[in-house]
């Protein structure tokens, strides 16, 4: 399965510079509203990684304001005690990555969002690895938005099995899930257990989750994501 997959996700593909990076459509057009906006998005990685892993980034709108903000980390660039942290204003809160459609994982409007915005940025500001990027275990893309969402629980920021370095926090052995409804103990990202309301019962063996999810029912599986039951 995973290997029929990934053939069809890397088959054709351009060379990532002339991938598409343009809007999915997905985020509302902030000319047309005043809402604060909060959108987490994931993608599938580029090029072979892409067939075990997505990247993921969140996006955020003020009230009024008529651009987003777009908060991700990336590894091209790390080194010498660079920051990995990136916020954008100029790009696509919703844009494709390198080729691969965005998907929405969760989403607030509304005062909900302006509170959730305040906490998102001082969050990205205390993030504890902002200068060490690794694809696996982590810390990576995903161990910079679990962070975020283990701050902001608000979101209910249920990570899909397929978000490796999620499950990444250092010599920090036990921690809320990202969703902030849960649990999880976790030896470097490497090996671990999650449960919680949001995310389910979930194994990481690793940096490959499997598990179930109840709300709603789903299995885990790396590589694959969620599958509806």
């Amino acid at each position: 399965m995973l290997l029929s997959a990934g053939s069809k996700l890397t088959a054709g593909q351009k060379h990532w510079r002339e991938a598409r990076r343009d809007s999915a459509q997905i985020a509302p057009d902030p000319s047309l509203t005043t809402d604060a906006i909060v959108h987490v998005y994931a993608a599938r990685a580029w090029g072979w990684r892409g067939i075990f892993g997505v990247h993921t980034w969140i996006a955020v709108k003020p009230a009024g304001a008529d651009h987003y903000r777009r908060y991700e980390v990336i590894g091209c660039g790390s080194g010498n005690d660079r920051s990995v942290v990136r916020i954008h204003r100029n790009l696509p809160p919703d844009g494709f990555w390198f080729g691969s459609q965005p998907v929405l994982l969760t989403k607030l409007r509304g005062p909900a969002a302006s509170a959730a915005i305040t906490a998102i940025d001082q969050a990205a500001k205390d993030y504890p690895f902002a200068t060490r990027y690794t694809v696996w275990p982590g810390p990576n893309s995903n161990t910079f938005t679990a962070y975020i969402g283990r701050q902001v629980p608000a979101l209910r920021l249920d990570l899909p099995p397929t978000a490796i370095g999620k499950d990444f926090n250092g010599r920090r052995w036990l921690t809320l899930a990202p969703s902030g409804s849960g649990w999880q103990f976790s030896l470097y990202g490497l090996f671990g257990v999650l449960l919680a309301a949001e995310e389910g019962l979930e194994v990481n063996i690793l940096g490959f989750a499997v598990g179930i999810d109840l709300n709603p029912p789903a299995l885990r599986l790396p590589g694959v994501g969620r599958l509806g039951l």
